[in-house]
C-alpha cells in the first residue's frame, strides 16, 4: 500500500470560520493534512468570494458541514510538493477552484469531467475519503492533490482569483454550447457575481449582449461600465415582448426565484437558455414553448479543467480589472445579510503579511 503522507506531522493552519448559521465568521485554527506523495502545499495570497459562500455559510442548501472555511477561488505560491508530483515546484503561482477530489475511476473522470464526477470531493463543505473535511482559502494554507490544481499564468495578477469559479462558470458554457461566435446576440440575465463576467466574456468573443434585470436602475451600469449594447427591464412586459424571438442565447445567472417563460420567450427557434445561478427551491419549468420551438434549456456545473486552464491563459484581464476588487475581511464577520448588501460584482479576499487578526 502506498504511503499516504511523507511527512507524518500535519501542518497548522488558521483561517476564518462560521461555526453555525448565523453566517458570522471568526477566527479558527486547524491542521491541513501532511503534504502526500502526489500533494502541493501553497501559501494563500488571494481568494475570492463567491456567491455560493453565502449560501453554505447560511445553510440555505441543507449540506452545511460547521465548523466552515468557506473558499474555492484560491490562488498562492507553492512552498511544498510530495516526491511524486510532477507538475509543480517550490515558488510556482498556482490555483485550485471548486473541486480538491474525485474517484478518478468513472467515465467522467476517464474524460476529464471530474466536475460530474458522483465521488467529487468539493474544496470546502466536502469530505475526504478518511472522513475529515474539506477547509477552503479562507486561509492561510492550502494542501490539494497535484491533479486539482492549475498553474497560474505569469501575466494574470492573482487578484483574478474569482476567474476560478465566477470565470469559468460564464465562460466555459458560452464556449460550450457555441455561443461565443461573433455577431451572436446573447443575453445575460442578472448583473451580479456572475453576470458580470458573463458580459465581459461575452462582448470579448463579439458577441451583441443584452441584459435583462429587474431593476431598471442597473441599465447606466450594465451599457455604460460593463459594456452591453442594450438593456431590458423583465418586469416591463412591453420591453419584453419587444424583443421576442430576438436571442440565440441566454446565461442565466440569477440565484433567487424567477419565471422562465418570459425568459424562453426572449429565444430564436433553437435558442439556448443556460442555467449558471442555483436557485434555493425548484423552478417552474413550461416546457410546451420548449417543445414548439425547438428551444434548449440547459444546467451547467462548473468547472471543466481543460477550459479553466484555457480561460486562465486568454483571459483578456485588463476587461476584468474594474470589477474584481478587494474587500476587507471585517465585512465577513458580519451578518450575511450584510454582506450581501455590501457585495458587488466579484471581491477576494487578500492575504494580510502583518496581524493576521487585523480587523
Amino acid at each position: 500500500m502506498a504511503k499516504l503522507y511523507e511527512n507524518e506531522h500535519p501542518v497548522k493552519a488558521f483561517g476564518w470560520a462560521a461555526r453555525d448559521t448565523s453566517g458570522v465568521l471568526s477566527p479558527f485554527n486547524f491542521s491541513r493534512r501532511a503534504t502526500g506523495e502526489k500533494d502541493v502545499q501553497f501559501k494563500v495570497m488571494y481568494c475570492g468570494i463567491c456567491h455560493s459562500d453565502l449560501h453554505q455559510l447560511k445553510n440555505e442548501w441543507s449540506t452545511s458541514i460547521y465548523p466552515m472555511v468557506p473558499g474555492h477561488e484560491v490562488a498562492g505560491v507553492v512552498t511544498d510538493v510530495g516526491s511524486k508530483v510532477e507538475k509543480f515546484k517550490v515558488g510556482d503561482k498556482v490555483g485550485v477552484g471548486c473541486l480538491v477530489g474525485s474517484c478518478r475511476k468513472c467515465e467522467n473522470c476517464d474524460n476529464n469531467l471530474e466536475n460530474y464526477c458522483p465521488g467529487q470531493i468539493m474544496t470546502y463543505n466536502g469530505i475526504y475519503i478518511d472522513g475529515t473535511t474539506t477547509y477552503g482559502g479562507y486561509s492561510n494554507i492550502m494542501v490539494t492533490d497535484e491533479h486539482y490544481v492549475v498553474h497560474w499564468p505569469e501575466n494574470l495578477p492573482m487578484e483574478a482569483a474569482p476567474l476560478l469559479c465566477a470565470g469559468i462558470t460564464t465562460y466555459s458554457p458560452l464556449k460550450y454550447f457555441g455561443l461565443d461566435k461573433p455577431g451572436m446576440h446573447i443575453g445575460v440575465v442578472g448583473l451580479g457575481g456572475l453576470g458580470h463576467m458573463a458580459v465581459k466574456f461575452a462582448k470579448a468573443f463579439g458577441t451583441k449582449v443584452t441584459v435583462i434585470s429587474t431593476s431598471a436602475s442597473k441599465k447606466q451600469e450594465a451599457i455604460g461600465r460593463l459594456g452591453a449594447d442594450s438593456f431590458l427591464v423583465s418586469r416591463d412586459p412591453d420591453q419584453m415582448q419587444a424583443a421576442a424571438g430576438s436571442l440565440d442565447g441566454i446565461i442565466d445567472t440569477v440565484s433567487a426565484i424567477h419565471p422562465l417563460l418570459p425568459l424562453i420567450n426572449l429565444l430564436k427557434t433553437h435558442g439556448k437558455l443556460v442555467m449558471v445561478g442555483a436557485p434555493e427551491k425548484p423552478l417552474e419549468l413550461p416546457v410546451f414553448p420548449l417543445l414548439l420551438e425547438n428551444k434548449l434549456l440547459l444546467k451547467f456545473q462548473t468547472e471543466e479543467k481543460h477550459r479553466l486552464r484555457q480561460q486562465l491563459q486568454w483571459n483578456p484581464w485588463y476587461d476584468f480589472r474594474e470589477v474584481i476588487t478587494s474587500a476587507a475581511l471585517h465585512l465577513f464577520r458580519r451578518r450575511l445579510l450584510g454582506c450581501r448588501e455590501i457585495i458587488r460584482y466579484r471581491n477576494f479576499l487578500q492575504r494580510n503579511n502583518g496581524n493576521r487578526r487585523q480587523r
